[in-house]
């Protein structure tokens, strides 16, 4: 079979070849192909069609040469990649992903970002299996108490799950709709965050809300930030433990396929 990246020398038309062959040349260089031998070989073309390409290529800002480096990709991909990341909405590029969720597990898809301490809902897909919840498009929530926002906190540092911790306790110590909830002490809330930190993923466990669990994970970029969250939610009859921790796998799947979307991986 044909590497993909390699153009078709007799199928496409000439011009056609030629845009064929500049993409392989700089699929070869985002491969680490660093001189004309070994994109030639990466692209099967003579020494001197790849020296045109690649001049033409660097001329043109798609790729850069550096002394004793070799090539490199080059700024005008940079700015490409932001415009392109910044032309799609996020809950636009995200509804498949989030569709899929809910065809497999019947239960509340979220999409939040986070703005400063708090998550903001940009997304919700009401479940099948039990109540309404309260959550809703634009609705803000506290990070630390959130299950999609302790998805988006999981590359912070411990002093910052603390502040983030400390800054969501209610007034009191107790929920005005909750009375009777115990908070999570410091030591058992960072235990968790290392927890999700190294598995990639999160847990509401009623932190917020009675009867209310999560799954969630990051949405990353091409950079490997975090930009969003998505979370599977649902009420604790339909949310056992033994559920959530089948879910994991499949929500950090869905996820890492959205995040590939945005140039993650």
């Amino acid at each position: 079979m044909q590497d993909p990246t390699k153009p078709s020398k007799d199928a496409a038309p000439t011009g056609t070849q030629t845009l064929l062959r500049g993409l392989g040349v700089v699929q070869a260089v985002a491969a680490g192909a660093r001189d004309l031998k070994a994109i030639a070989q990466h692209i099967g073309t003579t020494r001197s069609t790849t020296h045109r390409l690649v001049s033409c290529l660097v001329e043109e800002r798609y790729l850069r040469v550096l002394p004793q480096v070799g090539y490199l990709l080059g700024p005008k991909l940079i700015e490409l990649g932001f415009q392109a990341r910044e032309e799609l909405p996020l809950v636009t590029l995200a509804a498949p992903y989030l569709d899929e969720l809910s065809a497999l597990t019947g239960d509340t898809i979220h999409l939040a970002i986070r703005e400063g301490d708090e998550v903001l809902y940009l997304h919700k897909t009401p479940g099948r299996n039990g109540p309404e919840m309260r959550s809703r498009v634009g609705h803000r929530m506290p990070l630390a108490r959130t299950g999609i926002g302790k998805a988006m906190m999981i590359d912070d540092t411990p002093a910052e799950w603390q502040r983030l911790y400390e800054t969501s306790l209610p007034a009191g110590g107790k929920s005005a709709f909750w009375p009777q909830h115990v908070e999570q002490t410091w030591a058992q809330f960072e235990r968790r965050m290392v927890e999700y930190a190294t598995g990639g993923y999160a847990f509401d466990l009623e932190d917020n809300e009675p009867s209310i669990r999560c799954v969630a994970a990051p949405v990353r970029d091409a950079s490997g930030r975090i930009v969003a969250g998505v979370s599977v939610a649902s009420t604790v009859p339909y949310m056992s433990e033994g559920k959530m921790g089948e879910l994991v796998p499949v929500v950090k799947g869905v996820v890492g396929r959205l995040s590939g979307e945005l140039g993650w991986g």
